[in-house]
């Protein structure tokens, strides 16, 4: 079967008729071999349920020319059998993302884990390849001592400085600059402090229009969408200014059931694509949100962040209940229209990308 459109929140199959296995993705493109890279957490292992521990099964990749057709790759970083390492399949590994760095000549891989219910960090790795193998260079890194949680990762084109955007669990948005390598954060600014679950901003996704820098984030439910909310600044350590939902029409409040995780610009033209993960298929009433967000402002009402600085804590080492059943996630890409400098994301039930080009 080959495709020829995009049908969000469908089931898509790769070329070889199983169902992609990317989620919390990010699509890199490589302008050496003119491929687009889809490449996210593998959940083919994960079957949900009181007796589940496999919470990823390594992170796999997809290889298109057209973005309607995937091969798969394989997995280009594999899970771990050791307990005692961050990528064993029972910790939460999430959201890869891949830079690259002109400078070392390295991809950079950076991960979300959730290794015990008191400890998110990044692990760090690097490769001479986009596909592999990625070698360690941080297992456990926790950035000016801070738990991190959802995140995205931006390499500046005219000054090749690289940023981390991610949130500090979960409270806070934090930008830090990343070293020549960027394998380290070397300083950072602090955003949208004081914000509660479900108003916390997660899953930052940047993109760059006619000089202007936006970042779109999710709310803070868990796996349950929620609505997005869309801001723009002119420095990454400056002022950003929210712009409010970019989702057109979306009368449920949740981002058309889905949790944008990247946006991409097709190379050589203006075009850019929402790119999201639609965790709970069939979550995307009013109703299912209001109720949800109820849940989640009850439950943080006494919340008190903690602002010191964190010390690693240790891997749970044991294996860990993972009762959700995240295998079922579709996907949801949409084409980003503008009103002016106001990015703007409809619904279609099928498009292609020739139309918007």
């Amino acid at each position: 079967m080959r495709y020829n459109s995009i049908k969000p929140g469908q089931v898509w199959l790769d070329t070889e008729g199983k169902p992609i296995q990317a989620h919390g993705f990010s699509v890199f493109y490589s302008e050496k071999d003119q491929t687009y890279y889809w490449y996210g957490e593998n959940k083919e292992k994960t079957v949900g349920g009181p007796d589940n521990t496999i919470w990823h099964w390594g992170m796999r990749c997809y290889a298109s020319k057209d973005l309607y057709n995937w091969e798969d790759k394989g997995l280009i970083i594999p899970p771990s059998e050791d307990l005692n390492s961050p990528l064993h399949p029972t910790y939460q590994v999430d959201r890869p993302h891949i830079i690259y760095c002109e400078k070392t000549g390295k991809y950079v891989a950076w991960l979300k884990v959730m290794a015990s219910t008191v400890s998110q960090f990044m692990t760090v790795m690097q490769a001479d390849d986009f596909l592999g193998p990625y070698e360690m260079v941080h297992e456990i890194y926790k950035p000016f001592g801070m738990d991190s949680g959802d995140f995205s990762l931006v390499v500046d084109q005219e000054t090749k400085k690289a940023y981390f955007i991610y949130e500090r669990p979960h409270f806070q948005l934090v930008t830090a600059t990343l070293s020549d390598t960027y394998t380290e954060a070397v300083e950072y600014s602090e955003h949208f402090d004081g914000l509660y679950p479900p108003f916390t901003r997660e899953a930052p996704s940047y993109m760059e229009r006619n000089g202007k820098k936006y970042l779109f984030t999710s709310g803070t439910s868990g796996y349950y969408p929620n609505r997005s909310k869309v801001c723009t600044f002119e420095d990454f350590h400056g002022e950003y200014v929210d712009l409010g939902d970019p989702h057109v029409d979306d009368v449920s409040g949740t981002s058309f059931g889905s949790q944008i995780t990247c946006v991409l610009k097709v190379p050589g033209t203006e075009f850019y694509m929402a790119l999201a993960d639609r965790w709970v298929p069939g979550f995307e009433t009013k109703e299912q949100m209001e109720a949800m967000e109820k849940v989640f402002i009850e439950e943080f009402a006494d919340y008190v962040p903690n602002r010191e600085p964190q010390k690693p804590q240790p891997l749970a080492g044991k294996l860990l209940p993972h009762p959700e059943n995240t295998s079922i996630a579709t996907y949801v890409w949409l084409p980003i229209e503008w009103d002016g400098d106001m990015p703007r994301i409809r619904w279609y039930d099928e498009w292609k990308v020739e139309d918007f080009i």
